[in-house]
């Protein structure tokens, strides 16, 4: 089985990403005259640990999450696009000959796969795509490679048969990400084009910072820094339950000294990252500004974040919303999509999979 990360697809199918938090999904047809719209979502939370850094620890947990996910989605859709962690892809730039034929380019590819990944080839899936001429040279064409553990995939596709579905598409995050960002970009002067754009995902225990220009990755920087902190800090503080104080964060209800006690000091914990990781980009890179700053995932939201964010780094700050263009169905709230959003760019990034020519 191959990875299937660029082979086209058509059928109608939904994305689900599954975090370490949660299993979302999201599905979006066409409404017609090339307007897309959010057909229907959800957001199921998973037991604690079920996922940890992207491996799925108890294939059980998860799929009862996934099955219950389905259900409350009201599909009739059984085909999923799903996404392996980025950490566990590795992707490679290669040159080859112009014009090779497909046969004579999968063993280019095999061969030059080999000195790059560490493992045996028959422990890996394997996927590329042709990318264009060389740069350089036009007798040359840019591949791109990606590869992945089998378990890795395999993990993945096995909670999606177990909860009766079918994995039609096997991406990479960050490639959905993008595939996102893409929605998003037109809300920027001149889509974004030339402009240094930091996506800032924030998720329950880990901060990826990925900075774009031009629809390539210039630079990605990861922390361990995320929404569960704050999470921990109010369970301390009133002595709640994990699921309480989720709940409390969410829609409030916490004590008047709650703000000054508590989330004040994670907001500027939080922005002082977000700006230590710019400092980064700045000194590791040949570049000296950034535009935008996109906030995303699960704690994206949490009221005060875009403010302390945009004027303690002195860059327009906002949170992401890839639906904002969309037409919004009916059975969705919109008040609640809103909210959901920054959470659901991965999910939104793989039901736009069935766009692909």
């Amino acid at each position: 089985m191959d990875l299937d990360i660029f082979k086209p697809k058509a059928p109608p199918l939904f994305g689900m990403d599954i975090s370490s938090s949660a299993v979302k999904m999201v599905e979006i047809v066409d409404s017609g005259k090339g307007v897309l719209r959010v057909e229907r979502y959800v957001i199921e939370p998973l037991p604690k640990d079920a996922v940890v850094d992207g491996n799925i620890t108890n294939l059980e947990a998860v799929v009862e999450t996934v099955k219950h996910g389905w259900k409350k989605l009201a599909t009739r859709t059984k085909n999923v696009a799903m996404a392996l962690p980025t950490a566990a892809v590795i992707t490679k730039k290669i040159v080859v000959p112009a014009g090779l034929r497909d046969d004579e380019l999968g063993i280019q590819v095999e061969t030059e796969a080999n000195q790059y990944i560490p493992f045996a080839l028959d422990e890996v899936n394997l996927d590329y795509q042709v990318i264009g001429p060389a740069p350089s040279n036009a007798e040359e064409a840019e591949v791109l490679i990606a590869a992945s553990r089998k378990e890795k995939v395999e993990d993945r596709v096995a909670v999606a048969e177990a909860a009766g579905l079918k994995s039609l598409v096997m991406d990479v995050e960050s490639y959905a990400v993008q595939a996102a960002f893409d929605l998003i970009k037109k809300q920027f002067p001149d889509e974004g084009s030339e402009q240094n754009i930091a996506l800032v995902d924030i998720g329950a225990n880990v901060m990826n910072v990925t900075v774009l220009r031009n629809d390539q990755t210039v630079y990605t920087r990861e922390q361990a820094i995320g929404g569960s902190q704050l999470t921990q800090d109010i369970m301390r503080q009133y002595g709640m339950s994990q699921e309480e104080a989720e709940n409390a964060k969410r829609t409030g209800g916490l004590p008047d000294s709650y703000e000054a006690e508590i989330l004040r000091p994670f907001l500027e914990n939080l922005a002082l990252e977000v700006q230590r990781a710019m400092q980064f980009f700045f000194t590791s890179t040949p570049y000296t500004s950034i535009e935008h700053i996109l906030l995303t995932g699960g704690s994206a939201v949490i009221p005060g974040l875009e403010d302390i964010v945009g004027s303690r780094s002195q860059i327009n700050t906002r949170v992401a919303n890839p639906f904002a263009s969309m037409q919004v169905s009916p059975r969705i709230q919109p008040k609640k999509l809103l909210v959901d959003a920054p959470s659901l760019m991965v999910a939104c990034g793989l039901a736009m999979r069935r766009f692909d020519p």
